[in-house]
């Protein structure tokens, strides 16, 4: 039993350490200068968050052409053992810059060559092409002197070099050959040296006899991360500039109101983003196996796919005789061509996702750099090491195979006639459908309306694709919800949930495949259930002066002859009639809402909600208003004289006459079918295309919002101790029209005395 549990616990030694000498051997790419390709040596950070050696620098900008700007002379090794036979042998192994590239450069008005002036006014600005994103960087007038080193870098470098044994043992670089084994190393010296060799350069008694001896390296770095412009050590860090600055450099003008942040800050705040996004990217692997399985079965599927599209098309192709000989050739170029970039599209997102995996390089060197108690130093290496990986979380959390490997778009049409057979090509998906936002909306039921832009492709049906976006994000792909093949160019998606906001696109589909989605488009969609109903006019003071529709969904008051004659008195004051349109439904319970539209021509509308019992009582005998100076005992037509003023008044009106709103300021502003609205505190806002009404009865509130952007109004309370009728009250010459359920919508438009019904 001891043997086989000593055998198991060998094993799974033996394979912790395969998978971190596996993970140590991905992480090595990370650690390679791109322009030397040989581990790091002083590495500098350039301004666009890359790395490169400090020679490899050096040598770049003198290929380019700047001389005397390679950086600052005391930072080259000044040791016995800096001697031409010691140094890099990369200098030698160097490829020139591309001419078309220096020719740029130099015609840019950077770099030193014949002919070039110089003004004392106009110092030169050095740029240095950057191997890794291959942009010109800017490094200002003190070329690679006013760059960081990345000492963190340094250390993962040779964190490595000891953990592989790269280069074997670490030679004394003062012995004569052959050269023993390095015991010590001194900082000042920047050099190595055996037993021997350290006490023949330390001599008693001497300065050099205080240097304080180290462990052989074979990289000297100084003990903390300084400024290069001051040679202060770094103690803040600039968010504008996103720059390490010493003490010095916040009293510059050059980071005059800038927002500065102590580095023990910076570090913290970045090493728990960092911590956070590599936590989620360990915890996630079997998501990162799961979408490389995927990813691999799409190349198949799009090399099996490929294969066929070719022979469909060839077959095709040649049965169309020797006219098309020459046009096959190019059509099955057109599909390689296709097939080769989703092959190298897919397989660049499959190592991309590869290097999410716990082992892989990425990870490897991320685990490494948190390992960095220098806060300047993981705050200067970290910051593009972050970005890397918050491009990879982004990518993991919104996974899509980069390509499709149908290839249903490279179908032929056959039956063209011979003179098109010179034009013959693939099939083209349908474009990008445009969603009609004056005919789309949400109600009851939400109304989507798209067209095909002008020159597209047909498509034979359509996908909708929804989903809410006021719901808690859930970790994962986002889930949308969707309808297949629709025909036509609108749809009614049902039962949506209210108080909600959705987001919606469409595609259309032919034989040549999918084309792409639409623009997102957002609908707001009521607060309450929608409430259904139809106009009344049984209670109405005039019917002659009422024009309500046959589908009793629409009403306009006409004031007729009784206004003229009204005129003649007008010195004497001048009696309006008030006619009132009720809902055939009252509510008595639960929250509804419904919305209209108001002519913006209207003289004077009330649109709100009462008690159905005292709006009756009201109208068996109104009062006429009286213009201009009609002043009513109380501020709102309640029905009881002898109510408290506590209590909630029986009617909830808002006002609109000339195309304004007119609010009252709080509760004033809620007045009865006869009184005035408001004291002189009241104010007016431009009257929306639809208004909203959204009764909440158990709560005894009314609210009016803005039907289109769903901004609030107004909100006041109202009586519900019975029923509650929506009612529409008309002051002179106004109209209504109420909005129409969506499954019942008609497609045309019926006019009411000149007045257009909502469409």
């Amino acid at each position: 039993m001891a043997e086989g549990e000593d055998m198991q616990t060998f094993t799974s030694i033996m394979d912790a350490l395969v998978r971190i000498s596996t993970s140590m051997k991905n992480m090595e790419k990370e650690l390679l200068c791109p322009v030397c390709q040989e581990m790091y040596k002083q590495p500098l950070v350039l301004p666009c968050t890359h790395n490169v050696c400090q020679a490899c620098a050096r040598e770049v900008l003198g290929q380019q052409g700047y001389i005397g700007h390679g950086g600052d002379p005391s930072s080259e090794p000044t040791s016995p053992a800096s001697t031409p036979s010691t140094r890099s042998p990369r200098l030698s192994r160097r490829t020139l810059p591309k001419p078309d590239r220096l020719d740029r450069l130099l015609k840019s008005g950077f770099g030193t060559y014949p002919g070039r002036k110089r003004g004392a006014l106009h110092p030169q600005v050095i740029m240095f092409p950057c191997p890794a994103c291959q942009g010109d960087v800017e490094l200002g007038e003190r070329g690679l002197a006013g760059l960081f080193r990345n000492l963190t870098l340094e250390r993962v470098v040779e964190r490595y070099r000891q953990s592989v044994s790269v280069g074997g043992a670490i030679l004394c670089q003062l012995c004569k050959p052959p050269p023993l084994e390095a015991t010590k190393g001194c900082t000042e010296c920047r050099a190595t040296f055996c037993n021997e060799c350290f006490k023949l350069f330390h001599p008693w008694g001497t300065q050099k006899a205080q240097h304080e001896p180290t462990l052989p390296t074979l990289s000297f770095r100084p003990k903390g991360l300084m400024c290069p412009d001051h040679k202060e050590e770094v103690t803040h860090y600039c968010k504008t500039c996103q720059r390490l600055v010493c003490q010095l450099c916040r009293v510059r003008r050059t980071h005059s109101g800038h927002k500065i942040t102590p580095v023990l800050s910076a570090y913290q705040a970045l090493k728990d983003k960092l911590t956070k996004s590599l936590t989620y990217i360990l915890g996630n692997q079997d998501t990162v196996q799961t979408q490389i399985c995927e990813l691999e079965e799409t190349v198949r599927h799009t090399e099996v796919s490929g294969q066929q599209a070719k022979e469909e098309v060839s077959q095709l192709v040649r049965g169309l005789g020797a006219v098309l000989e020459e046009k096959r050739a190019s059509l099955l170029q057109a599909i390689e061509e296709c097939q080769q970039e989703r092959l190298a599209r897919l397989s660049a997102q499959i190592q991309e996702h590869r290097s999410l995996l716990d082992g892989s390089g990425l990870v490897g060197y991320a685990q490494e750099v948190l390992k960095e108690t220098d806060q300047p130093c993981f705050v200067q290496a970290a910051k593009q090491l972050h970005n890397r990986i918050s491009r990879a979380t982004e990518a993991l959390q919104t996974f899509r195979p980069a390509a499709s490997s149908s290839f249903r778009h490279c179908q032929l049409d056959v039956g063209r006639e011979m003179k098109l057979l010179t034009e013959l090509n693939f099939l083209r998906v349908p474009e990008a459908p445009v969603i009609d936002t004056q005919r789309t909306f949400a109600y009851d039921q939400i109304f989507l309306c798209w067209r095909l832009p002008p020159h597209s492709p047909p498509a034979w049906h359509y996908t909708i694709e929804f989903r809410r976006t006021d719901v808690p994000a859930q970790p994962g792909p986002t889930r949308w919800q969707r309808r297949e093949e629709v025909r036509g160019t609108s749809a009614l998606l049902e039962n949506p949930d209210t108080g909600s906001v959705y987001v919606l696109r469409v595609r259309g589909c032919n034989k040549a495949g999918y084309g792409e989605y639409s623009e997102d488009v957002h609908l707001h969609t009521p607060p309450a259930p929608v409430l259904h109903f139809f106009l009344d006019g049984r209670w109405g003071t005039s019917r002659e002066r009422l024009a309500i529709s046959k589908d009793q969904r629409a009403v306009r008051s006409v004031p007729g002859l009784p206004l003229l004659l009204a005129a003649e008195r007008l010195l004497t004051g001048c009696h309006l009639s008030v006619d009132v349109v009720l809902g055939d439904v009252a509510v008595t319970q639960g929250r509804s809402y419904w919305a209209c539209a108001v002519d913006p021509a209207s003289y004077l509308v009330k649109v709100g909600v009462g008690l159905e019992s005292k709006l009756q009582e009201s109208f068996q005998g109104a009062p006429d208003v009286i213009s201009p100076r009609y002043d009513p005992d109380s501020g709102h037509d309640s029905g009881a004289e002898d109510a408290t003023v506590e209590a909630s008044p029986p009617f909830a009106f808002l006002t609109i006459g000339m195309g304004k709103i007119l609010l009252g300021a709080g509760a004033s502003s809620n007045v009865g079918l006869t009184g005035r609205d408001g004291p002189a505190a009241s104010c007016t806002v431009p009257l929306p295309p639809r208004l909203g009404i959204c009764l909440d009865y158990e709560r005894g509130r009314v609210s009016f919002l803005d039907a289109v952007s769903f901004r609030g109004l107004l909100e006041c309370p109202l009586d519900c101790s019975g029923p509650v009728c929506p009612a529409f009250c008309f002051i002179g010459g106004g109209a209504v029209q109420l909005q129409e359920p969506v499954g019942t919508k008609p497609e045309r438009k019926v006019t009411i005395g000149g007045f257009a019904k909502l469409d």
